[in-house]
């Protein structure tokens, strides 16, 4: 984590809503058939979930939802927040009450921990590489469906910033929009025209004869869409801080302090979110 203050935790109902929903898909039309098989009715047990590699914990409000949901009023604590370092064998979360709750809850609170744990820990792997250089790292759009909010809140439990949520709340104008458009000029200029004074307008450009076009037009926000590291510099010495520059595309760990270097503002890249492995937690479980 950063020294900035720690982000705020996600409403319970956006949680409560994607939890939910897992629990669903999990427990399908019969329930837990193997718990019921094989655990006595009222059996307790005490589990742990442990860190088997070094990262980022990040989505234990939504491990909390997935054991609240088996309603059998299991004790859950928290042994870390959400943005601590973990070592390996570092416990996380203890649970106490029904085996038969435990285990209901147990891969659906160890998919979202492990989840939204790898995302924040990738994303701090990013923010790292850049320190020093004034550049935020932020994501992108491309997030898994039905759990934006949650991976954007895994990217700033990080250290990392989020680029807009979805189509409505701010404007960015891409190639597509460019080609439809008309060009750079007028489609800033009819975004321009468009937008409220709360929201946010912003042009990618593939070359800096589009750059020149965009800050002519009065772009606020441009995004250097695969800029090697000479072109933005260049761009950067063009914009001379007229506009916020984001750079973006083919965005790596190996790559990102040198793009960082070159005096752009922001550095957005899908992988850390689309990319990010999970981080390797697990449940252990013993008898009362």
């Amino acid at each position: 984590m950063t020294d900035r203050a720690a982000p705020a935790p996600l409403p319970p109902i956006l949680i409560e809503d994607m939890v939910r929903a897992a629990l669903r898909e999990d427990f399908g039309r019969a329930g837990d058939v193997t718990s019921a098989a094989t655990i006595p009715a009222g059996a307790r047990a005490t589990a742990t979930v442990n860190a088997r590699e070094p990262g980022t914990i990040c989505g234990l409000d939504f491990a909390r939802a997935a054991f609240a949901g088996q309603g059998a009023n299991l004790k859950l604590s928290a042994l870390v927040a959400d943005g601590a370092r973990i070592a390996p064998g570092d416990p996380v979360l203890r649970i106490e009450g029904d085996a038969r709750a435990i285990m209901g809850g147990e891969r659906v609170a160890l998919n979202f921990l492990c989840h939204l744990s790898g995302i924040a820990s990738l994303t701090a792997r990013f923010v790292e590489a850049v320190a020093g250089t004034g550049a935020r790292i932020t994501c992108t759009r491309k997030t898994t469906p039905g759990l934006r909010a949650a991976e954007k809140y895994a990217v700033r439990i990080g250290g990392g910033a989020n680029h807009r949520f979805g189509l409505d709340d701010a404007i960015l104008i891409k190639d597509n929009h460019i080609a439809v458009a008309g060009g750079v000029g007028p489609a800033v200029r009819a975004a321009r025209a468009y937008a409220g004074h709360l929201m946010a307008v912003e042009v990618e450009v593939d070359t800096i004869a589009q750059l020149h076009e965009a800050l002519e037009a009065g772009a606020p926000v441009i995004l250097l869409d695969n800029f090697d590291v000479a072109r933005l510099r260049e761009a950067v010495a063009i914009a001379a801080g007229r506009a916020v520059l984001e750079a973006s595309g083919g965005v790596t760990l190996e790559s990102v302090r040198a793009l960082a270097q070159t005096g752009v503002d922001v550095i957005s890249s899908s992988r850390i979110t689309m990319a990010a492995g999970t981080l390797d937690l697990g449940l252990d479980i013993e008898i009362a």
